[in-house]
């Protein structure tokens, strides 16, 4: 019996040493590289999930050949996106233009372990009717369809994210930071090709629940404040669901903290992961199960 319990110590204490050892070879390589190896190390490796890194922000963001973009929308992936810890409000606007029902989405809130926001342009083949639109498939936009973007996400009246670009898909996360939803307000930009675009989009935004007192008009450019009050409302059982998938956010977001307290930036805190513990680095950037979900809903 004590020759078992010896051999478990022994075993304990090398795991503990072998893991010291690796979290300081991690440390190491990390330290050992420039700012600039470090940026594009990063980008190398979360490329191929459909984002890059700002630097200058210390944010994630999306590229515009995301393989998200090949997956396109449906109402479904915001009604099951809690139970894959995504807490966010969401603003759908669908409006007809040039023979097609096009829909422009906007997103704030709680992505597993990041802050974040998000605005995707979308639209269907063909006009659809109101019952069709829960259960539409909506497909990314065509590059010679994408729209000047910009978002600024405020946490309180703090500005936590800044981003702009032509695009099918805005996107700015802010990874080990945790916040509700009412917390997040987001000051958006849309610039339309032309007017007859700009009024269809407007008028399914006044038929919505959304407030219009804050959108402002200038030519083509639309601005629009998507703040606290604009959430939907949300039966009990989705507050439980929403409330859970939280819980276990805020739970994930400490021990990410707490794994990667030697670094600062997220690009190090990141690749730091990446050598210490890859699978968990792959993990949090591809949530594989809804992947799936996607990937079953488009076929």
């Amino acid at each position: 019996m004590y020759f078992s319990i010896i051999i478990v110590i022994f075993a304990l204490l090398l795991i503990f040493i072998l893991g010291a050892c690796r979290k300081r070879r991690a440390v190491q390589k990390v330290c050992s590289m420039t700012c600039l190896e470090k940026c594009e190390l990063l980008n190398s490796l979360i490329a191929p999930f459909g984002y890059c890194y700002d630097e200058m922000q210390d944010i994630i963001s999306s590229r515009n050949d995301a393989w998200q973009r090949e997956a396109g929308y449906t109402a479904l992936f915001d009604r099951a996106a809690p139970y894959f810890n995504m807490v966010f409000d969401d603003l759908p606007v669908y409006f007809p233009y040039q023979g097609r029902t096009w829909l422009i989405e906007f997103w704030k809130g709680q992505y597993g372990i990041n802050t974040g926001a998000e605005i995707g342009v979308y639209y269907a083949d063909g006009l659809l009717t109101e019952k069709e639109l829960p259960t539409a498939h909506f497909q990314a936009v065509e590059n010679h369809d994408m729209l000047p973007l910009s978002f600024c996400l405020h946490k309180g009246k703090k500005a936590i994210a800044s981003v702009s670009k032509k695009t099918w898909w805005l996107t700015a996360f802010c990874m080990g930071m945790f916040s509700s939803p009412r917390q997040l307000s987001m000051e958006a930009s849309i610039f339309f090709p032309d007017c007859d675009m700009l009024r269809s989009f407007l008028g399914a935004l006044r038929q919505t629940d959304f407030s219009c007192d804050t959108v402002k008009v200038c030519g083509n450019e639309l601005r629009l404040s998507f703040g606290c009050e604009s959430g939907k409302p949300h039966n009990w059982f989705q507050r439980l669901i929403r409330a859970w998938a939280q819980l276990a956010n805020k739970i994930f977001c400490r021990i990410y903290l707490c794994i990667t307290r030697y670094f600062c930036s997220t690009a190090d805190k990141l690749l730091y992961l990446y050598y210490l513990l890859p699978f968990a680095f792959r993990r949090m950037l591809k949530p594989r199960r809804y992947y799936r979900c996607k990937h079953f809903m488009k076929g």
